[in-house]
Formats: structure tokens, sequence, C-alpha cells
């Protein structure tokens, strides 16, 4: 194919109605020569010579439109030239190879002008895989026309365009090269030495005295620092133009592993130039000498310790809680006696609690040696940390208190149980019976002492029910007015409508109780305790205090006293157990954490507010219950009273021999017939005997061996249909899910009475 119908086709498709025309002369021409086998000869000639014309005048068209399309290509070439000549991003023009053919006046100073290279040899030393980068633009540029990419740099971003102009030519455009332009002369005007290195070591930048001190370009940290790795803050020898030197190497990390390198000389004998220096350095950094006196210490640290203008003060009046004394620590490391690990302090003059990590290496100066630390605010860290070490505590406490709490429970239902038994075998007029009552009265003071224990660590058990605030608070105001005495007025406002909450009554009047004395101790004065309770409703969740309250409606109880307040270092700790700030013998600090408790197991929140001399405020929102549940629950059929029945077989498994003896002697008062076990193996073992009939499980949970959901499981393949009783010292909901599993199956937790057990084992029955 001649060149002239390879450059005809190329005009084709790149003008479809060129193309079609081309197709219309070619179709011509086959039709003139399949016409000329049936035409005479000089009609032929005829038809030849006007057919010759017609090509002549095409060929000469398609010369005509590609001087034009030429013509057209310069004039937009010189358009676009002209356009971005005084643009100042460096922009630059090239052909389909990436060849560079202009460049404007940002891209001449900034690259040095080079013409006839490629644009990929231009940003090669500036964005990583450059090549990869450019080809992926143009292909997007050839589809759409233009593409536009962020491609990410040691500090911010260059922004690369390009737009596809004329046939094959492109413009590229580095929009925002202007600004890291500007981060380096930044770093030039730092004075000291500076670079950025990648995760992998690679050099990224460097600024004009780094570049001046090492002599030329090295493309890894290796061919620069000859000991690596880096240990931040200490002395380091490094690769210069002029041999060897001794710098101190402060390190500032930043995003996706890169690094910031900044190069400390030894110090001179001219304290002013050590100071301009570090002055300039973006991290807090210190020398001084052997004995802890400091020498220099830059802005950022002289903001961070509280350093005057003019202090000589010593590092150890500056930090405090090194766990050791801090010259011992200073020795090591002047001595090399060990190897230089962070160590965690507080700022001794700070108004508030700051933590500095402190990095504390020694450098040689002359015939004496210095030392330097590298200090770094590490308060955010330590607050985690704390919350970290809050959570496992409370945990840890949590589990104790359970524990503690099953075995007390189990302990307190075997004493009541005996009393109980005792109290029906004697009258009112029995000389023992006071006695036996006043057994009985602690036994019930100790369940609520256990309960307390069992509320704040979230484990107590819950009965929860629909509660209206108003008849609720309002049946309990004669025994609040009571507990504030005559010098508070207890002030009551209601705004719910008809709105309700579904809570544990019993525990909500303990929250109350709870929160009303806590006010009136802090109320020596007296004054008034408002207590408010209205509808909120939350348009979006209420993120404070690391707690989220769902959007929705809420119920929310406010009771607010005009006592002193508590301190804002206090605020953040008064939930915790055993925290109080009342005289030793005065409280157990159990108080609040026990409302905290019972708020959030029973699905609510409560927050504190508090200013000093103004007083305080715990704000409770628990979920807006409908009034009609409250009528489904009122019209709800309930379970008579149970009587007394005789008959029915009993297997009763306890681990704990005090209290199966009393269960068992309970019920057979009762004209049950009981099959005691003392563990779950033994419990499957007596059921083996098939005659055996049962009526009902009575089971602990938690035994050792095998636990009671487990058991009963186990047996209800055999046994389907016997109804079931776990009873436990542990919370209800400790277990609901093994429980679920037990078809009829109901919950009696510890402490008990008889008539509590002898009725619900009726109730089972029948």
């Amino acid at each position: 194919m001649s060149d002239q119908a390879q450059s005809t086709q190329a005009a084709s498709r790149q003008d479809p109605e060129l193309g079609d025309k081309f197709g219309y002369l070619v179709g011509l021409g086959v039709g003139c020569l399949i016409a000329s086998a049936f035409v005479p000869a000089q009609q032929m000639m005829l038809a030849l010579m006007f057919s010759g014309a017609g090509l002549l005048s095409v060929a000469a068209y398609f010369k005509g439109v590609e001087f034009l399309r030429a013509r057209a290509q310069k004039v937009l070439f010189r358009a676009v030239t002209s356009f971005v000549e005084s643009d100042a991003a460096p922009s630059f023009t090239t052909d389909g190879d990436g060849v560079i053919f202009y460049q404007n006046a940002a891209a001449v100073q900034r690259f040095g002008g080079k013409s006839g290279v490629s644009l990929v040899m231009v940003l090669g030393g500036l964005v990583a895989s450059a090549s990869a980068a450019l080809h992926r633009l143009k292909a997007k540029a050839d589809l759409s026309g233009a593409a536009r990419e962020d491609i990410a740099l040691r500090r911010g971003h260059l922004r690369l365009a390009v737009h596809r102009i004329g046939g094959d030519g492109y413009l590229w455009r580095l929009e925002e090269i202007a600004d890291f332009a500007s981060m380096a002369r930044g770093s030039d005007g730092i004075g000291l030495p500076m670079l950025a290195v990648s995760k992998t070591g690679t050099v990224l930048f460097m600024n004009e005295p780094m570049r001046s001190l090492i002599g030329q370009r090295r493309k890894t940290l290796d061919r620069i620092v000859e000991d690596l790795p880096i240990r931040p803050g200490d002395v380091h020898r490094i690769t210069t133009e002029a041999g060897h030197e001794n710098v101190a190497i402060v390190e500032v990390p930043g995003a996706a592993g890169r690094r910031e390198l900044y190069f400390v000389p030894s110090p001179t004998e001219t304290p002013c130039l050590e100071r301009d220096l570090v002055d300039v350095l973006p991290v807090p950094i210190v020398t001084m000498k052997r004995d802890g006196t400091i020498r220099v210490a830059n802005r950022m640290a002289r903001e961070l310790l509280r350093i005057g203008e003019g202090d000589e003060a010593g590092l150890g009046e500056l930090i405090e809680g090194l766990g050791r004394p801090l010259q011992d620590w200073i020795a090591e490391v002047a001595e090399r006696t060990t190897t230089s690990r962070p160590e965690f302090v507080r700022a001794a003059r700070a108004p508030q609690d700051t933590y500095i990590q402190v990095t504390l290496s020694r450098f040689e100066k002359g015939e004496e040696a210095g030392l330097v630390a590298v200090l770094n605010d590490a308060t955010e860290l330590k607050t985690l940390e704390a919350q970290f070490v809050q959570s496992q505590k409370m945990q840890a406490i949590g589990q104790l208190a359970g524990g503690v709490a099953h075995d007390f429970n189990n302990l307190l239902t075997a004493i009541s149980g005996h009393c109980d038994l005792l109290l029906l075998r004697r009258d009112p007029g029995d000389p023992d019976y006071a006695d036996l009552e006043q057994i009985n009265q602690n036994a019930n003071r100790a369940a609520s002492v256990v309960g307390q224990l069992l509320a704040f660590s979230r484990k107590q058990n819950l009965r929860p029910e629909l509660l209206d605030l108003r008849d609720t608070i309002g049946d309990l105001t004669h025994l609040l007015n009571r507990l504030v005495g005559e010098k508070i007025t207890l002030h009551l406002t209601h705004e719910l409508d008809d709105k309700m909450i579904r809570a544990d009554r019993r525990q909500f009047e303990q929250v109350m109780m709870n929160l009303v004395v806590n006010a009136r101790d802090a109320m020596t004065d007296g004054g008034t305790i408002d207590i408010e309770t209205r509808l909120v409703t939350l348009r979006e969740d209420l993120a404070r205090d690391r707690a989220v309250v769902p959007a929705g409606e809420y119920v929310m109880i406010r009771v607010r006293d005009q006592g002193n307040g508590i301190p804002p270092e206090n605020l953040s700790k008064i939930f915790e157990p055993f925290f109080t700030t009342k005289r030793s013998g005065e409280g157990t600090g159990l108080g609040l954490s026990t409302v905290y408790g019972i708020v959030k197991q029973s699905g609510g929140f409560i927050f504190a507010d508090s200013e000093i001399g103004t007083g305080t405020s715990f704000t409770l929102y628990f979920p807006a219950q409908k009034p009609e549940h409250a009528a489904a629950a009122e019209t709800a059929p309930r379970r008579e009273a149970a009587t007394v029945h005789e008959g029915g077989v009993v297997l009763l498994v306890e681990d704990e021999a005090p209290v199966r003896a009393f269960a068992s002697r309970a019920l057979r008062m009762r004209g049950y017939t009981v099959i005691e076990a003392a563990n779950a193996e033994e419990a499957l073992e007596t059921l083996g005997d098939e005659t055996l009939e049962v009526d009902v499980f009575v089971t602990d949970v938690i035994m050792p061996g095998m636990d009671g959901p487990t058991w009963v499981a186990e047996a209800l393949k055999r046994r389907p249909g016997t109804r079931v009783i776990f009873v436990s010292g542990y919370a209800e909901e400790s277990f609901a899910d093994d429980q679920a599993r037990i078809p009829d199956s109901v919950f009696l937790p510890k402490p008990f009475s008889l008539t509590q057990l002898t009725e619900t084992v009726q109730a089972q029955l029948h």
C-alpha cells in the first residue's frame, strides 16, 4: 500500500466524513472496472477521463484537508502554549511517546528546561513509579479526552492533570507543584540538615543543608548513616563530603511509615549556635551536663516542660514519677552502662497531668561527655493506657464480686432457710422467736449488701417491669424526705405525660435513694434538691463521656443539688468502685458505682455535670415505653397464688451440702418426694433407673464438673416434658442463652426462702 493510501486511511479514521467519501470513491472505481466489460471502448474512454478527473479532485481535496489539519493543529498548539506560558504551575506538551517538545517558564525554572527528553525522566525524582502513573493517565485521556490524579508525596500531594490536544499531542500540568517547592524551601530555611525516608529506607527528599553536608545525591539511608538502625536522639556516624562525622539524629514519624530525620551536629563551644541549631527542630529536645543541668532546650521543649527564659533548672526539677532515682538513670547513660531506652515520666510544672516519653543519650563534646534528651508528649497514650487498665480493673473487680456474691448467696440461703425451718416450729410467744427473727432480718440485710456488689458489676438479678415514674417517685417521696432531713427541701417536677420506663422497681428505688443521699451529703448547710423527670427526643445520637446514646425517645431523670461541686480531676472517677471523697468511715465508695451498674444493666445511661461552688447534677436516660405496653402487662393472665400441695417427685441437684439439706427438708415438709444428688454426674446416674419417675428437676447452675443446663439437656433426651427449676447465686442473664435451650424452665435466684422454693416447685408442677 502506498504512503498516500496510508495517509488517506489515517485521515479517514480521524474524520468519519472523509472515510465515507473515500469509500464512495473506491466504490466508484470498482464500478467503472465492472462497467468496462459491458460498455463500448469509445464511451469507456470518456468515462475513464471523467473518473480520472474525479480522482484527482478527491486527492487534491485530501491534500487540502491534511494541510488545513496541520495548520489547525499548529494554531491549537500555539494557543495552548500561549495560554500556559504564564501559568504558575509547571506545564509540558508531549507527543504520544511522552517526549517533551514544549515546557512553560515554571517548568523550566523548576526542572531545568531539558528538551528532547521524556516526561518520565523529568518526574522520576519527584514521583514514585512515574512511568506507571503517566501511562495510566494517558490511557484515561485517550478514552475521555482528559484525566487527573492526586499522587501522594512526602508531604501533601501532587495533582497531575493531562489533556489530549490534536491527534497525537498531550498537555501535562502539575497543578500543586508550587506547594512542594515551598515545602522544600521551608526545609532549606531551617538551616539544619534534614531528609525524608520511606519505610524501606529510600531517600525521598533532602534539603539544601543536607545536600551540602553529604556532597552528593544518595538514594538509600544506608549510604549515609553507617551504624543503622536509627536510635532516635542517639549519636550516629555518617558519611559526609569531608569524611566521617558524628551527629545526633532526631526522628519525626510521618504517615505510611515515612520518617523525617534531622541531623544535629555535635554541640560546639558557642551556646548561641547550639541553641540556633536545635531551636528549629519540630520535636522537643534538650541538651544537658552529666549532672542533669539543662544547657540548651529548644522552643518545643521549653513549652512542654514550662521552662522560662533564663531558667537554669535541672532535669530533676522538671520531671517526676520515674520510679527510681533520676541521677542513677543519668549516670548509667553517661557511663554507657545500660542501653538507652525510653522512660515515661510526668511534667512537674504542668498544671494538668502531662506525660512525657524521654529518650536519653550520650554525646561527646571535646573531652567532656554530655547528654541529649529527646522528648515526646505521651499524654494521650498514657490516658488510653489508663483507660485500658481501668477497664481491666473493673472487669477483675466485677468477676471477683460475682464470685464472692455467689458464695455468699449460698451461705445466706442456708442461714435464712434453716432459720425459716426453726420459725415454723415456734410461735411469736416463744423465747427464741425474737432471736430467730433477728437472724432472719440480718440475713436479708446481708443479701442486700451482696446485691450492691452485684449491682456495680452489673450481674444482679433484675425483675424489670413497666414503671410510671410519677407514681414510683411519688411513693418514694416520703422515705426520701426522711433521708434528707429538715435543712434540705426536696422539689419534684414531672413533665412525662403518659410515658413509662422498664426497670426493676426495687433497684430503681435504690438508684434514687443513692443519688439523693449523695446530694444531701454535698449540702452541709442545707438547700434544695431538684428531681426532674421529662420526655426527651434525640433527633441524632448523643455522644458524651465515651458513651453514645442512640437517637430516639427517652425518659430523662435529673437529680440536681446546690452543694460544693466535684473537682474536675475527680469527676471522671466518681463511678469507680470504692472511690469516695468523704473522710474515712463516712462512705464505702459503692454508692455511685452501684447506681452506674443498675442503670447500665437496665439499658439506660447516666452522666454527671458539676461546677465548683454551684452544685452537681446527675442525668439519667431510660428508653421511653408506650402506655399500651403497660396495659397489656396489666391485662396479662397472672398465675394464681400457690397453695400447699402434696405429691410429686423432685430431683434436687445441689453441690452445697447446707443448701441441699435445707431445700430437701423444706420440700419434704410440703409433701414432696425428694431425691438428692451432689452433682450432675450423680443425677444422670440416678436417672439411669427407667422405673424412677421424676416430675421436676431442681438444680444449681454452676457446679463442679458438668453444669446445670448441660446435664438437664442430656436428661431431657430420655425424659422429655420434665419441668425444670434453675437456682443460682449468679444473675440469670449470665446463662440466659443456655436456659433458652431448656423448654419450660424457670429461674429462682439465691438466696431464696422456704416459701419461695415451695411455691416455685408447685407452680411448675401445676
